[in-house]
């Protein structure tokens, strides 16, 4: 006879965060859900683990029932489990990361969604896109022009997309992740945010659009191989001129 605990067990889950530029943009891979709870809503693909099935391959299988994305390679972000997160009962949630290129980016709904679509993250109702409320006596000394403009951003506030869940602070948290991949980009990990060979324009794209901030075009490169953090390797050739190919310094 099987040995089983009296205590409640909680539901486990896996999410996945999956990555992509879109334009100038980072972009989150998101589900409109089919059904309840959240119906209609937009989460990260995901479900229930099944019984006897590991979690990597639980994210894999989830992934593509509901987006037709596979081959994707994750790493795990962490743990989810605050009481009440899901309106179904007590869930713990295994949460993955990962980027794909654009190419990679084609997507069919099914299985529990509706739809599947990369959304940019400056659209998502998000910790860092909400701005916290100004005090009155901040907001008494705003020039008419300032709150003008406070104005708008609040408008553009309520115009960012909710999100089933708890998906914005997996979302957030797995934004974090992957801008601490670019601090220490010769760290080892299953995915590649860039490819093996890459322009330093390429570079300072994915630079951009991942840590969501303008940088110096005329020293990003040079700071970066000063650091010994990338190193030139070949000249990509073009019918008018050639440009230098870099890849990453792989810390060991």
């Amino acid at each position: 006879m099987p040995f089983t605990y009296e205590y409640p067990r909680p539901a486990v889950t896996v999410d996945m965060a999956i990555f992509t530029l879109r334009g100038d943009d980072l972009a989150v891979l998101l589900i409109q859900r089919k059904g309840e709870p959240f119906k209609g809503q937009w989460a990260l693909p995901g479900g229930f683990v099944e019984e006897n099935e590991a979690l990597e391959r639980a994210a894999a299988r989830e992934l593509e029932e509901e987006t037709g994305l596979s081959h994707a390679k994750f790493e795990q972000l962490g743990a989810f489990g605050e009481p009440g997160r899901d309106p179904r009962g007590h869930t713990v949630s295994v949460a993955f990361l990962s980027y794909v290129g654009a190419e990679r980016a084609i997507l069919r709904a099914g299985d529990d969604a509706a739809a599947a679509e990369w959304h940019s993250l400056a659209s998502l109702a998000l910790p860092g896109n909400i701005q916290k409320p100004r005090t009155a006596r901040a907001t008494a000394t705003l020039k008419t022009s300032a709150q003008r403009g406070a104005k708008a951003r609040a408008v553009a506030a309520e115009k960012l997309l909710p999100l089933a869940f708890d998906h914005a602070a997996i979302i957030d948290l797995a934004r974090t992740r992957l801008q601490e991949r670019l601090i220490d980009p010769g760290r080892r990990t299953p995915y590649q945010i860039l490819p093996p060979r890459f322009t330093l324009a390429e570079m300072l794209h994915v630079y951009q659009a991942v840590l969501g901030r303008p940088m110096n075009r005329a020293s990003f490169g040079r700071t970066l191989i000063a650091r010994g953090v990338v190193e030139p390797v070949a000249a990509k050739a073009t019918s008018r001129s050639s440009t230098r190919l870099y890849r990453f310094v792989t810390r060991r």
